[in-house]
């Protein structure tokens, strides 16, 4: 760790290891939460176990918690890096910097301050979109990378908002809605419940609704919620990054976890693209199913595991 991120207070509170509920026996144990100086932006990670450094990227409206049913499983074979992305969770909120070249750029400063030149990488939802970006924007760091369940590839254009059949526009409608300036955060605000509620429960599979709560009190304030859909504004700038991305294929393995939805997004943007289908496993799959998203997980990351020991 550099110098900088060691002399960085201890994060505290509901959204750090010490303050989540209902952590795992020994779950304290294994990980603490820190602050990392990436240089541009402070991030907090929540890092444990032993062995090559996997990265997991969450999606929205999450935190590094998302993966907390997976992270005793994982850390058994590697050093597992959860980060919460810049704006959401214990990590900074700045005005700008929401664009996927910059919050890849976050994940480099990230795991180089922790001393990682190459890694693995998982990435769910909006980490999918930023996981991606870190891949194509950084190769020669990126040994290989596993995506989960997003609304179709990284896009290289914005389609009009036509009409879709209602299952479909259900599911969807948060991605433009977010992305008007200003509105979200007036309609949203005192209103928390209800907003995420629906949002967590439209995607499949709904969450419990004291997990649903906790998600929502990480995004109580005015900064905190408009840090959060932030992402989705900066989808203009994302949408011309992709378009260059595209002319160039990713060439390291790509698991593409729940799905042929999945699969098929990465196929025209990857060479080497493998695929686990989870039965049943809605969007939010981490929590619903992490014995099995773990297993899918460890088999693709084990000529990774093995190729770093030897």
């Amino acid at each position: 760790m550099n110098s900088s991120s060691a002399q960085l207070p201890t994060p505290e509170g509901p959204g750090s290891v010490s303050g989540a509920p209902n952590l795992c026996e020994g779950f304290t144990d294994t990980f603490t939460s820190q602050y990392i100086d990436t240089g541009d932006v402070r991030l907090h990670a929540v890092i444990g176990g032993g062995g090559p450094p996997l990265l997991l990227i969450h999606g929205w409206p999450e935190t590094w918690y998302a993966w907390r049913l997976m992270m005793p499983i994982l850390a058994r074979d590697f050093t597992v890096v959860a980060v919460d992305q810049r704006g959401i969770g214990l990590s900074d909120k700045p005005m700008d910097g929401y664009d996927t070249a910059t919050l890849a750029k976050d994940m480099i400063g990230l795991m180089d301050a922790l001393g990682y030149q190459k890694f693995a990488v998982v990435g769910h939802d909006t980490g999918f979109a930023i996981s991606y970006a870190l891949a194509a924007d950084f190769p020669d760091q990126i040994d290989r990378i596993a995506l989960t369940e997003i609304p179709g590839r990284p896009m290289t254009s914005a389609s009009g908002p036509g009409f879709v059949p209602g299952q479909i526009s259900n599911r969807l409608w948060g991605i433009p809605f977010n992305w008007v300036e200003n509105l979200p955060e007036e309609l949203i605000a005192g209103r928390e419940d209800l907003f995420f509620g629906y949002e967590f429960a439209i995607q499949g599979r709904k969450l419990p609704d004291d997990l649903i709560k906790y998600y929502a009190s990480l995004i109580s304030t005015p900064n905190d919620l408009r840090a959060s859909i932030a992402f989705y504004r900066a989808f203009d700038a994302t949408l011309a990054q992709n378009a260059e991305r595209k002319a160039r294929p990713l060439t390291m393995p790509v698991l593409a976890i729940d799905g042929e939805n999945v699969r098929y997004a990465m196929e025209a943007l990857a060479d080497d693209v493998q695929s686990a289908v989870i039965r049943g496993g809605g969007h939010w799959v981490a929590e619903h199913f992490p014995e099995a998203m773990s297993s899918a997980l460890m088999t693709f990351l084990d000529p990774y595991r093995e190729g770093a020991g030897a």
